[in-house]
């Protein structure tokens, strides 16, 4: 296949594109910064977009967006999330709806925030949104792709939990912490983390993208979720580290502010309904033995 995707250089999109490219598929970056004359151009603050050389692709993967985990939430960071994440989407979904040769599938990336902090409750991909500020992104940011859809462009939306990798995201900024046995409970730590391994990740985006079945939101997150509490105990036994220091709610939001509110302290234990039901088979389904894996500890 030839495959288009944006962030291509980041964390999970440098992922996909080596397992594509090993895999024998084609794979063109679309990006800010191109680097070789095979990258494709674009620039979604100011809607620029190289759309001539959109024709002829099997498959976009739509993974762009300003980091929401670097620090405090100023409007203007506010204003930077709506910008790549919404108006970029926009400009990629009419672009690629106006080609004579659109895509067969765009797989556009989204986050299970679009479900809100819902304690205790279950959800899966039937369960309504929420309504504080990461659900109204997501919610602004899934409608972006109507464009490509009403070209008839299967669209999936990845709703993609805490990704675990010692090589970033969130397990890159936990382990300092707690190999020096500081990574115990955040706040409460009742709240639920629904997590999943990169490499289940990439397996399934890849699955996304071959599956014709597939459309609509999909939750890309292992099958046990776990208490954020849970979540640090485990941690702190496959480092062989303590992890019963808490880090108190009230400190996190002074801190951080919403951020600390929205990502670290709000939770949703979200079920990969969809995929369970199409067959995905999860490498890691499990956290204990992911994170001994992941980490090389036996």
């Amino acid at each position: 296949m030839r495959v288009l995707i944006s962030g291509a250089s980041g964390f999970i999109g440098s992922a996909l594109a080596a397992r594509l490219n090993t895999a024998g598929h084609e794979v063109v970056a679309l990006t800010r910064h191109p680097r070789s004359p095979h990258d494709i151009a674009w620039e979604p603050a100011s809607g620029r977009i190289d759309a001539g050389r959109l024709e002829g692709f099997d498959a976009v993967v739509h993974l762009a967006g300003e980091s929401l985990a670097d620090g405090r939430w100023s409007p203007a960071r506010k204003r930077a999330f709506r910008t790549s994440r919404v108006d970029g989407t926009s400009l990629l979904a009419r672009a690629l709806g106006e080609r004579r040769q659109p895509p067969a599938v765009l797989v556009s990336v989204s986050a299970i925030g679009i479900y809100g902090d819902r304690g205790d409750e279950p959800v899966d991909e039937s369960s309504p949104p929420g309504n504080d500020f990461l659900s109204e992104l997501a919610i602004a940011w899934e409608a972006a792709v109507d464009p490509a859809e009403r070209a008839g462009i299967r669209v999936v939306h990845p709703r993609i939990g805490l990704v675990l990798s010692p090589d970033g995201g969130a397990l890159k900024q936990l382990l300092p912490i707690a190999r020096l046995g500081l990574g115990g409970p955040l706040g409460n730590g009742r709240q639920w983390w629904s997590w999943v391994t990169l490499e289940d990740v990439i397996a399934s985006l890849r699955f996304l993208i071959e599956d014709p079945a597939m459309q609509g939101p999909v939750n890309v997150v292992a099958p046990a979720a776990v208490r954020q509490k849970e979540f640090a105990r485990i941690l702190g036994r496959v480092l062989g580290r303590p992890a019963f220091l808490p880090a108190p709610g009230f400190a996190l939001s002074l801190l951080l502010g919403e951020m600390a509110n929205a990502m670290l302290l709000a939770g949703q234990h979200v079920r990969p309904a969809r995929l369970e039901a199409a067959g995905f088979a999860f490498q890691d389904p499990a956290l204990e033995p992911a994170l001994r894996r992941l980490l090389e500890r036996p």
